[in-house]
């Protein structure tokens, strides 16, 4: 699964540590240091992956994923020594995929580079089709939702989780089934990322994400998309 990687890092030893090692699984890898030069990057070689760190200078990596998520699907790792629930929930908002804590191991970091890269992957070879739960309506070739014929605008990770539950309407999935057929691979602390995703759906879906219609949670269990809205 050779691909081209963009690394945005302004630590060093880090982005030669993550070169090395993503070079190793067979990925051709270019490194950048500051946030304009990932955006310059980004836009001249097209790349299949990038791995964006949040504390860049010149452009923060947060607004460097703003802007390259308007521009393109391409998936994108966060790379953050930023904790609190807010900042994972705004890394995630502006249309990242993943997200790793520092300090994380670089084995991690290439099992989520090869978990994003099959979930890239999978999605472009997906014949296309248009899915409709009660008043949600997903068209998978177009990337766009409907909720009562009102657009809503999606990451590309919450347009997945979305369309993995509305293919198996009113069906619950658990946290877990949720990151095998969207994240791809199965580590205890993605949990919390399939809870800030859901979150972010309901604030966009529902009139009232506090009691939500569509996207509901089967407690001690997961969460379900419905199309009983009696």
């Amino acid at each position: 699964m050779s691909a081209r990687i963009l690394v945005a890092e302004d630590d060093a030893k880090q982005s030669r540590l993550i070169r090395i090692y993503l070079e190793r699984e067979g990925h051709a890898v270019q490194v950048v240091a500051d946030g304009r030069s990932a955006l310059e990057r980004a836009r001249s070689t097209d790349p299949d992956l990038i791995v964006l760190d949040v504390m860049l200078p010149i452009v923060d990596g947060l607004d460097v994923c703003r802007i390259l998520r308007a521009e393109s699907e391409v998936p994108i790792l966060l790379l953050t020594a930023r904790t609190t629930e807010e900042d994972m929930l705004l890394g995630l908002d502006l249309g990242a995929d993943d997200y790793l804590t520092k300090p994380y191991s670089p084995r991690e970091l290439t099992a989520r580079v090869r978990a994003l890269l099959r979930r890239s992957r999978k999605a472009g070879a997906t014949e296309a089709e248009v899915l409709r739960v009660g008043e949600v309506e997903l068209d998978t070739a177009r990337f766009e939702v409907r909720v009562s014929g009102r657009p809503v605008v999606l990451t590309s990770k919450e347009f997945s989780i979305l369309e993995a539950l509305a293919r198996a309407p009113g069906r619950v999935f658990t946290r877990a089934q949720i990151i095998e057929r969207v994240f791809g691979y199965d580590r205890d602390v993605l949990e919390r990322t399939v809870d800030a995703h859901v979150m972010n759906l309901r604030r966009k879906l529902e009139p009232d994400p506090a009691k939500p219609r569509h996207l509901e949670t089967v407690y001690g269990r997961g969460y379900r998309l419905t199309d009983d809205l009696a």
